[in-house]
């Protein structure tokens, strides 16, 4: 390894170098795909919410997992998501699923070829939807591809952490962005976060599922009150969330890909 790559964080690929790459013994056995959204998050939260938090999420992981020995590299984040139903608040960008499922061939292809056989996609936006597009791959490769959606990593800790519920932008999401960056949170000027109640009582206890238009179900895109959301709230949970992620990295980058992996022998 050399000496920049040490000063650097040799697990994140946008700051290392080829040199530093190429010095690696061994090299790198898992790639970790961050991928995130930009969007509206009610009036006190910034467009870039998802892929800034899920950025560092994944920074965190991977230097956790890589002093405990594991041989993972954070790739660039996608910053664009699946936003379509947002679509009628101003700036959301929408990129569709066939845009990332071409994405991801082309990831998982370039990997490859590069020997690293293990992907784990690192979500960040509960609108994002992979699991059709690894099952596609399945006929594609014999990678390992794997889906984490960071937020669900430490449950327990969650129930723990937060007094009231939301999906988007609510106290978790408010807290967790709290903190990870050092930005503004004007938690004064948010919204309290109410929706709307559906009409029919299968899309109200989940028997009926749609893509749910979200400037009908919300005011100003918010889900849940952020009102209680605070910077050590946030910490206490993705503390739990990270060691959750980076124990999984550690046992994913050991395992030997042999003939009937990921299950015993």
């Amino acid at each position: 390894m050399s000496e920049r790559a040490e000063k650097q964080r040799p697990w994140k690929l946008s700051e290392v170098t080829l040199r530093d790459v190429r010095g690696m013994d061994p090299g790198y056995e898992v790639a970790v795909l961050p991928v995130g959204s930009t969007e509206p998050h009610n009036y006190h939260l910034p467009y870039g919410t998802d892929f800034m938090t899920v950025e560092k999420i994944g920074e965190e992981g991977c230097r956790r997992a890589w002093e405990e020995g594991a041989r993972v590299v954070l790739l660039p984040t996608v910053p664009y998501g699946l936003n379509w139903n947002l679509i009628k608040f101003p700036m959301t960008i929408n990129v569709r699923s066939t845009t990332h499922a071409a994405l991801l061939r082309d990831v998982v292809r370039s990997l490859e070829a590069h020997g690293i056989r293990k992907l784990v996609i690192l979500n960040g936006h509960g609108g994002n939807e992979f699991k059709a597009m690894v099952r596609d791959m399945c006929a594609e490769t014999d990678s390992f591809i794997g889906v984490v959606d960071w937020w669900k990593c430490a449950p327990d800790r969650a129930r723990e952490v937060f007094e009231r519920e939301g999906e988007h932008a609510g106290e978790m999401e408010t807290s967790v962005f709290m903190a990870l960056h050092p930005l503004p949170v004007r938690l004064e000027q948010a919204d309290d976060g109410t929706v709307r109640t559906p009409r029919l009582r299968a899309l109200a206890d989940g028997r009926l599922w749609i893509t749910r238009p979200w400037h009908l179900l919300t005011k100003c895109s918010g889900h849940g009150d952020p009102a209680l959301s605070s910077a050590e709230k946030g910490r206490r949970f993705t503390d739990a969330a990270v060691e959750e992620l980076s124990s999984l990295l550690v046992e994913l980058s050991a395992a030997e890909m042999d003939e009937t992996f990921p299950y015993e022998r």
